[in-house]
């Protein structure tokens, strides 16, 4: 049996990964589960899969775990609290693989701990890769990690590439990459109004479940140019080699166009539990618990070309990843709070782009050769950001 450790385990990625061990437990053993707050879940959690290790982050809610679990069924569990406890379970002896799904830069620590462990890391934390960049991949090289990719795209095309295929590394016979997106619930929207749209209308994604700030990401597409930028580190491919496309039924996932002129993609449902199942099989394959794609009730799929002037958001990662340096840190952090102010109703929705464009432009792409140099750029990013929101209103 495999050791499995869930960082993020009471989000949307962390409750699917459960569903899938649930249904191969003669395969994994959950050594650790983690969450930042929500404690209800995670005791949940806990007495359906018996974790040896939980970490709280916050350590007020920590001790109200501690005080939960008296005298229940876990009450053996061993209960760690802060941020460091999160790389201490990422690197226990027993643990083989990590799911790496806590949302944004919270998660990069942890994950790139479990890549220089040498652990298996179940990559669905894009922030880390966006924001460490050659300093992960370099760390999965140098311990031997297996990188498996978790977002449905990038599993997709990691699916899609020559048997044997290693992250990192690049297929000289892959011309391009079609990196597919929904579009999001403002695809259509007319870009006139987009100045109102609400909270409650922006999370609201037409095809996939997700926790509130991925959906935001979702709906101004800075999730795929995070993608983007990700894509470009797991497949060693230059931005200009990767086709952003609208496809609004989310049936294929993305697709490796060939020198030979062959495409090939994956399609499935969408349900993360596809790609969950995917990597936590890998090489081999094992059932997901989710629906057979029915062909006949797809009828038809549509493909478009993004407008950089409904989605500016994905023009300034395009640009982030080609100026490089500690840019894609930057774009980052900005779009981090940003998307918090937005969902507090501090800002409008238009103001996201903004306030990332404004800030990227008072920094220059540093080279990002070490992780101090990306950790002062990603906070710096942050208090700049609040301080043109502060300006703005």
């Amino acid at each position: 049996m495999k050791g499995i450790c869930i960082l993020g385990a009471t989000g949307s990625i962390g409750v699917s990964t459960l569903d899938v061990v649930a249904r191969h437990s003669d395969k994994y053993k959950v050594i650790a589960l983690t969450a930042n707050t929500n404690i209800d879940v995670l005791y949940e959690q806990c007495l359906a899969h018996n974790p040896e290790y939980v970490v709280v982050v916050d350590e007020a809610k920590a001790e109200l775990f501690k005080n939960k679990i008296v005298g229940s069924a876990v009450s053996g569990v061993k209960v760690l609290s802060g941020a460091k406890a999160l790389e201490t379970v990422s690197t226990l002896e027993n643990v083989d693989s990590v799911m790496a799904a806590i949302v944004g830069a919270a998660g990069l620590l942890s994950s790139l701990a479990a890549a220089k462990a040498g652990k298996t890391v179940l990559l669905a934390n894009k922030e880390s890769l966006v924001m460490s960049g050659d300093i992960f991949m370099q760390a999965v090289r140098d311990s031997g990690a297996k990188l498996l990719p978790i977002d449905s795209e990038h599993n997709a095309i990691f699916q899609c590439m020559p048997a044997g295929y290693v992250a990192g590394n690049d297929v000289k016979e892959a011309r391009r990459i079609l990196l597919t997106a929904s579009g999001g619930p403002f695809r259509e929207t007319p870009v006139e109004e987009l100045h109102d749209v609400t909270v409650a209308q922006a999370v609201a994604h037409p095809k996939w479940e997700m926790g509130r700030k991925i959906s935001v990401d979702s709906a101004t597409m800075m999730n795929k140019g995070l993608e983007l930028i990700e894509a470009c580190l797991l497949f060693n491919m230059s931005p200009d080699d990767i086709q952003v496309v609208i496809h609004k039924q989310s049936i294929i996932h993305s697709m490796v166009d060939y020198v030979d002129g062959t495409v090939l993609a994956q399609m499935g449902n969408p349900d993360m539990r596809v790609p969950i199942a995917h990597a936590m099989a890998w090489p081999d394959r094992f059932e997901s618990g989710v629906e057979p794609l029915n062909i006949f009730d797809v009828k038809q799929m549509d493909f478009a070309e993004p407008s950089l002037e409904r989605f500016p958001c994905l023009r300034l990662a395009y640009e982030a990843i080609k100026a490089g340096g500690i840019m894609p840190t930057v774009l980052n952090a900005s779009n981090e709070i940003a998307v918090d102010e937005f969902l507090n109703e501090n800002i409008k929705f238009t103001d996201i782009p903004v306030i990332i464009e404004k800030c990227m432009a008072q920094f220059s792409a540093e080279i990002a050769d070490t992780l101090d140099i990306i950790l002062k750029a990603d906070n710096d990013a942050r208090v700049l950001s609040y301080k043109i929101i502060k300006e703005m209103s």
